[in-house]
């Protein structure tokens, strides 16, 4: 009887650690590495992150797996073949917000919709186009200096990641942020007006 009672206060003590370390923002980028978890719970930190996934299953957030680059465009994938130590864990909302939430955001809805086309067009160049190309696109709809603005606001906050050349892809935060197929169909059930 002690010898239980020690173990599941133990394993409550991983689950607040994991629970720490992915809901509160070290650094600059929210979440864990994996190395971390498993420095910090041990060995078993996967079956520990998927005790918390089913108790923030509850209140519709749930723990995602980001792997550290794209690999071959913009998918989510769980492994990479870079390997295990480029994976990120973060928590996410597992639904949608409602407007009233989105609201709360912080976010102005022209910017919302710049950043979905901006995206939408990356994505229906296999994940990379030329910074100039995004640029073109939403200064045709919000006028060049501040389509130069918002791309800078989107790389950022890390929606977006530009390298040396000005190649635009997606950023870590759409990866984990963005339902990317559901962006997709409504951008194809969208009609024109």
């Amino acid at each position: 009887m002690e010898g239980e009672s020690v173990s599941k206060r133990f394993y409550s003590d991983k689950l607040k650690q994991a629970a720490h370390l992915l809901l509160f923002k070290r650094g600059k980028m929210p979440g864990a590495k994996d190395w971390e978890l498993k420095t910090k719970l041990g060995r078993n930190y996967e079956e520990i992150v998927n005790q918390l996934n089913v108790l923030l299953s509850d209140l519709d957030l749930e723990v995602r797996k980001i792997a550290g680059e794209p690999i071959g465009g913009p998918t989510l994938s769980a492994s990479t073949s870079r390997g295990e130590a480029e994976a990120r864990f973060l928590v996410g909302l597992k639904g949608s917000l409602t407007l009233r939430e989105a609201r709360m955001c912080g976010w102005r809805i022209d910017n919302l919709s710049a950043l979905s086309v901006a995206i939408s067009y990356l994505i229906s160049k296999q994940g990379k186009a030329p910074r100039k190309d995004i640029e073109k696109l939403l200064a045709y709809k919000f006028g060049r200096w501040r389509a130069m603005t918002l791309i800078d606001v989107f790389i950022r906050s890390g929606y977006l990641n530009e390298d040396e050349t000005g190649l635009l892809s997606l950023g870590w935060r759409t990866r984990a942020e963005v339902d990317l197929k559901s962006l997709m169909t409504l951008v194809l059930e969208a009609r024109p007006s």
